[in-house]
């Protein structure tokens, strides 16, 4: 983990947005992943 408590606020904030951008990224590549795995379980599941 990196220390950013002697950094300034500018520097912790920036680091704050830029580790929120990266999750939302991670999850939305993460959560299109498993739709896709799932898709065809989901349609066959409604079609029976």
């Amino acid at each position: 983990m990196i220390d950013l408590a002697a950094s300034s606020p500018a520097v912790q904030a920036g680091a704050l947005v830029g580790t929120i951008l990266l999750e939302a990224v991670a999850l939305y590549v993460g959560y299109g992943a498993v739709e896709q795995v799932a898709q065809p379980l989901v349609e066959r599941i409604t079609h029976t």
